[in-house]
């Protein structure tokens, strides 16, 4: 039998976001088990009553939010996948932290009004080991509101070592507004003498990605460094490293806006800049790991995965990789952790889409039946067991 696979977890207000170049976490991505990538990225997003266009977590109670979810997924079933909807089970990749009444609702609307014969939560960390074939690993996800990180051993979220921070692509297009707010970047007419700033009403989450995506990059750590120290006062400014590039960003369709080099590099410094309790994506890792049992370390250590579009950031791995060894030979971590190495797995797929590429592959695994709640099941206890309990093998 077929499988439709869902990554449909991105929809709710607390989801990990997963954004490609010009696609936020609002835009679940939906396809068929056993296939290498999904068919269509859907923005969730439903007209009510008004004919109002709205986001599918802007609901007052679980009615509403049924109604918007029923209506999402009619656009899904009957305008992209164009299929019935009781002929395919479902393969839904939901985040660890996401609300009982979103995931419940979710599956009243699959099995009342849909009538799937069978659904499978599996958690959204979860899956990219799927695609690689392990069952150990620290799974890292950087994409649109958060960073989160969370172990994985033996096919079992380890919850202890949970570590989430607002460090993710919305954090960098802040600090990209602040940065062209207040440096000399100008926008003018063809190159013209006469120059303005930005107006900031234009400067869209739009823009500012699309401005991310074609003009920022994560600089290395020394570079870094050198800013830092420049910027504190510990550092004279003519040591300031000399600056990349400036490029011009076509603004407003007959105009263009000058980013400075400057503005390039220091966009994405918000990801590893340490806040005031010292936390950064660097110290989220390690942190995570002092969590762990110990004989779990080395082994999480040296099985890191990174998903989400933010880490598609061109420098991404190698600043990481750098500042994970820097942060490791300070006294906060050197005397409770003894790890010689931290190794990087690459998926085998875009980053931004490799949870729903790991669903497809637990959808075409034979072991589906009996981790999926049948329709039969639920239509008698009216109840969802969580992710973590186990479930009776079902039919």
């Amino acid at each position: 039998m077929s499988l439709l696979s869902v990554s449909v977890y991105q929809i709710h207000s607390r989801g990990f976001g997963r954004p490609e170049a010009i696609v936020k976490d609002t835009c679940p991505r939906c396809g068929f088990a056993g296939e290498m990538g999904p068919r269509y990225i859907i923005p969730s997003q439903v007209k009510n009553r008004q004919g109002e266009t709205q986001n599918v977590w802007d609901y007052k109670n679980s009615k509403e939010l049924y109604e918007n979810l029923k209506e999402f997924l009619k656009h899904l079933y009957f305008r992209h996948i164009t299929m019935k909807s009781q002929d395919r089970r479902v393969v839904v990749c939901e985040s660890l932290l996401c609300p009982t009444v979103f995931r419940e609702t979710l599956a009243k609307v699959l099995f009342q009004y849909f009538e799937v014969p069978s659904v499978y939560f599996v958690p959204s960390h979860l899956t990219p080991l799927y695609t690689l074939g392990i069952g150990c690993g620290l799974v890292m996800d950087v994409g649109y509101k958060e960073a989160s990180v969370i172990p994985i051993y033996e096919w079992t979220p380890v919850l202890k070592g949970l570590q989430i921070l607002p460090l993710a692509g919305k954090a960098i297009h802040q600090n990209l507004r602040v940065l062209l707010e207040n440096s000399n970047n100008e926008a003018g007419d063809d190159k013209a003498a006469a120059v303005k700033r930005p107006p900031v009403d234009d400067l869209t989450e739009e823009v500012l990605e699309d401005i991310k995506v074609r003009c920022c990059f994560v600089t290395n750590i020394n570079r870094a460094k050198q800013i830092l120290a420049v910027y504190c006062g510990k550092e004279d400014s003519s040591k300031l490293p000399p600056s990349p590039p400036d490029v011009e960003y076509p603004f407003n369709g007959d105009s263009f806006l000058r980013i400075s080099g400057r503005v390039r590099e220091e966009a994405c410094e918000i990801l590893f800049e340490q806040d005031n309790e010292e936390m950064s994506l660097s110290t989220m890792i390690l942190d995570s790991l002092i969590k762990c049992p110990i004989d779990t370390r080395r082994e999480l250590a040296e099985n890191l995965i990174i998903t989400g579009g933010t880490c598609q950031l061109p420098g991404f791995y190698s600043r990481l990789q750098k500042e994970l060894y820097d942060q490791l030979s300070k006294p906060r971590y050197s005397e409770k952790l003894k790890i010689q190495a931290f190794k990087f797995h690459q998926p085998p797929c875009i980053e931004n889409y490799t949870a729903w590429l790991g669903g497809a592959i637990a959808g075409a695994m034979i072991t589906l039946p009996g981790r999926s709640v049948s329709r039969e099941s639920f239509m008698e206890t009216n109840t969802l067991p969580d992710w973590c309990k186990l479930l009776e093998k079902t039919e």
